[in-house]
C-alpha cells in the first residue's frame, strides 16, 4: 500500500509534465487574434445535434455493456447506462482514468452485479472498441490523408487485433483456466485463499463469456461500429460549427487521435493532450493551427461539460463513498 501511496504523486506529476508539454505544442503557433475571431463566428446551434448525436453514441456503449452480461446476471439497461456516465465522469475529473473500475463498483452497487464479471465486461468493451477502430481504421484508409502516424497507428491496432486473436482462442479452448492461471499468484497474498479466487475466477470469465458466444459477439461487434460512427459524426458535426469545410474523414482522423491520446498520462480531462491531438489529426487537411485550436477547445468542452453535470447529479445519488470502495475492499 505505502509502494502504491508513493507512487500517486509521481503519477500525477508526470501527467501535469505531458499535459504542459501538449498544451506548448497546441498553442506555439496559434495567432489568438484568428483564434478568437473564428470562435466568435461559430454557429453554436450546430452543438445541439453535434450533442444528441453524441448521447446516442454512448447510449449505444451502454446497451453493448449491458449486452456482455451473461443472461443470467444481466443488468438492467438504466444501470449500465448511468454506471457508464460515473465511469465517463470520473475518467474525465481524476487522473490515471480510474472510472473503468469504478463504474464496475457503481454498477454493483446499483444492480448487484458481481464486481468480477463487471470488469470482465469492461475488459471485453476495450477489446471490441480496439477491434471496431482497427476495422474502421482500414475500410477508411483510402479516404484518409496519407500521414506517418496513421501507419503507425494501424500497425499498433494490427498487434492488438492479434493478441485479441490469442485471447479468444485461449478462452475457447481452456475455458476460464486462463483466467485462474493468471490470478493464481494471488493466492500468496496473506488474507487471499484459493476458495476466494476460484469464484473470482469464473466470475470474471462470464464477463468475457460474451466473446465466445457467436451472437451475442456479433451484436457487440456491430454495436460497436455504431457508437464509433455516431461520435465520428458527432465530431463531424462540430465541424459545421466552426466553418472548417472539412469532410466526414477528417472527424474520424480527430477520433483516432484523441484516443490514441489518451493512452498517455495526463491530466483530468487531458487538457493540452487532447487539443494537440486534434490539431495533427486536421493539419493534413490545411486547417491552420488557430482555426483547428478553436475546434479542440469546443470539442473538448462538448465531451467535457455534459458528461460533468450528469456524473456529479448522479454519483451525489449514489453517495461519494464510491470513490473510496475499492481501494478498502482491496
Amino acid at each position: 500500500m505505502g509502494i502504491r501511496r508513493s507512487l500517486r504523486p509521481a503519477a500525477i506529476v508526470a501527467g501535469l509534465a505531458i499535459s504542459i508539454l501538449f498544451a506548448y505544442v497546441a498553442v506555439r503557433d496559434v495567432d489568438w487574434s484568428l483564434f478568437w475571431k473564428s470562435l466568435s463566428a461559430s454557429t453554436l446551434w450546430w452543438l445541439f445535434p453535434a450533442l444528441a448525436v453524441l448521447a446516442g453514441g454512448i447510449f449505444v456503449r451502454a446497451v453493448r455493456w449491458q449486452l456482455l452480461f451473461a443472461p443470467a446476471t444481466r443488468p438492467p439497461l438504466g444501470a449500465t447506462t448511468r454506471a457508464l456516465l460515473v465511469g465517463t465522469f470520473l475518467n474525465l475529473v481524476l487522473p490515471a482514468r480510474p472510472g473503468e473500475v469504478l463504474r464496475v463498483f457503481y454498477l454493483h452497487d446499483e444492480a448487484g452485479t458481481s464486481r468480477a464479471e463487471g470488469l470482465g465486461t469492461a475488459l471485453t468493451e476495450r477489446i471490441y472498441d480496439v477491434l471496431g477502430l482497427l476495422v474502421l481504421l482500414f475500410v477508411a484508409t483510402p479516404w484518409l490523408p496519407n500521414v506517418t502516424w496513421l501507419h503507425r497507428a494501424a500497425v499498433l491496432a494490427i498487434v492488438a487485433a492479434l493478441l485479441l486473436a490469442a485471447v479468444v482462442g485461449a478462452l475457447l479452448l481452456w475455458q476460464e483456466r486462463p483466467v485462474r492461471y493468471l490470478i493464481g499468484p494471488l493466492a500468496h497474498v496473506p488474507g487471499v485463499s484459493r476458495e476466494r479466487l476460484d469464484p473470482i475466477a469464473a466470475n470474471l470469465a462470464e464477463g468475457l463469456i460474451a466473446l465466445r458466444r457467436r451472437r451475442s459477439a456479433l451484436i457487440a461487434l456491430a454495436l460497436t461500429f455504431a457508437a464509433i460512427l455516431a461520435i465520428a459524426l458527432s465530431f463531424w458535426l462540430v465541424t459545421f460549427a466552426l466553418h472548417l469545410g472539412v469532410p466526414f474523414g477528417a472527424a474520424l482522423l480527430v477520433m483516432v487521435a484523441t484516443n490514441l491520446a489518451m493512452i498517455l498520462p495526463s491530466s483530468p480531462a487531458a487538457i493540452g493532450v487532447f487539443e494537440a491531438a486534434t490539431l495533427v489529426a486536421l493539419r493534413p487537411y490545411g486547417v491552420d493551427a488557430s482555426r483547428a485550436l478553436s475546434y479542440a477547445v469546443v470539442l473538448h468542452a462538448l465531451t467535457f461539460v455534459p458528461f460533468v453535470l450528469i456524473g456529479l447529479v448522479l454519483l451525489q445519488r449514489r453517495g461519494l463513498q464510491l470513490l473510496r470502495r475499492p481501494e478498502q475492499e482491496a
